[in-house]
């Protein structure tokens, strides 16, 4: 099957959706699949004001058009809301051509965090991208709920899985210099992960954060005894994860929280909020992790509880079924779809320039 897939979320950008879908294109090439990708790096762009290692790509739809026109896909997905996403999103409904969609980012939480936005504006125009799609992708059962609720109700399934080979308890751990237990994050470090809640506990042991962001100069500057590793991919990271006795994991606003599974796989009991997202992933299994109101006690409570029960609770995901669910998503287009949109596209194409001298 051949698939295109629009994303403003690419590399050389580091966070969780980048890496799903960097994983989900590779395990659907290993099953036979082709991925055709639209990215930021195939235009021009400028950088998001505030994240400048985010590109806003500089797009037309009919720029997006020409592309899916030639690779002529049998399904579209359209992963994002940003600039590719919305001029996909126009091309399609404008040719009639059924695509689906995914939610990655409460951006309704975010954008009040960061700029004050009412919640309500940002999930009028959220509402009205995704309820264009024949299907909405959501990690859990709460977040299709909760989007339900904001007139979103055209949404399916697909959990992430975790790559249990990298992510396992190992014997070369990241050597820390601090007394134990070491408490680890892993993430963006922005504000909307609530970072601060857990840098600031008084309690014995080492704090460590890995990941960067916007926010990580501040970070460093407050709380100086903090180990501060940046970004860490792969073996890399993993290692990371077998240095530390526990995942604090401080994020009100996550929908799903990728690395609470690389941190189960790695043999480390979470320490969270009772909030959706780890209520997804962790709320029917109290054996590996503890969500608490009070995070001082969600630490204690997931330190007293079993390694070897949280990387039993991660072998449960794989990425190859989250592909599989994915594939199972999407909306197949008809064979006549791109009959009557080719030849008119090139045509286009062609006419482009003497139009361009018509109208000087």
């Amino acid at each position: 099957m051949t698939i295109a897939l629009v994303t403003d979320a690419w590399h050389p950008q580091i966070n969780g959706v980048v890496r799903t879908w960097s994983i989900v294109v590779d395990e659907l090439a290993r099953a036979g699949h082709a991925v055709a990708t639209i990215t930021p790096g195939d235009f021009r762009g400028l950088p998001c004001p505030g994240e400048p290692d985010i590109r806003l790509a500089l797009a037309t739809p009919a720029a997006i058009g020409e592309r899916l026109t030639a690779i002529a896909p049998e399904a579209i997905h359209i992963a994002t809301e940003g600039p590719l996403g919305t001029a996909a999103r126009a091309w399609c409904r404008a040719h009639g051509l059924a695509f689906t969609t995914s939610y990655h980012t409460h951006f309704p939480q975010y954008l009040k965090m960061r700029l004050g936005v009412p919640k309500r504006l940002t999930y009028g125009v959220i509402r009205r991208f995704h309820k264009a799609a024949a299907r909405v992708m959501v990690t859990t059962p709460t977040l299709a709920d909760e989007l339900a609720r904001h007139g979103i109700d055209n949404t399916v399934l697909w959990p992430r899985g975790v790559d249990a080979r990298v992510f396992a308890p190992r014997d070369d751990g990241v050597r820390i210099d601090g007394p134990g237990p070491v408490m680890i994050y892993v993430g963006r470090v922005a504000v909307e992960k609530n970072i601060r809640a857990f840098l600031e506990l008084d309690r014995p042991g080492t704090k460590v954060v890995v990941g960067d962001g916007p926010a990580r100069r501040a970070l460093e500057a407050a709380y100086p005894d903090v180990v501060f590793a940046g970004w860490q991919t792969g073996t890399d990271l993993a290692r990371w994860y077998a240095a530390a006795d526990v995942f604090v994991f401080p994020s009100r606003t996550d929908t799903y929280g990728l690395v609470l599974l690389e941190a189960l796989a790695s043999g480390l009991p979470v320490a969270a909020y009772p909030v959706p997202g780890p209520q997804d992933v962790l709320g029917d299994a109290p054996h590996v992790a503890c969500l608490h109101n009070d995070l001082n006690t969600a630490i204690d409570g997931a330190l007293s509880l079993s390694p070897e029960a949280a990387r039993a609770h991660a072998l449960a995901f794989s990425w190859a079924a989250c592909a599989e669910r994915f594939l199972a998503n999407l909306e197949r287009l008809p064979a006549s779809a791109w009959a009557d949109i080719a030849p008119a596209s090139r045509l286009a194409r062609v006419a482009a320039p003497a139009r361009r001298l018509l109208v000087g």
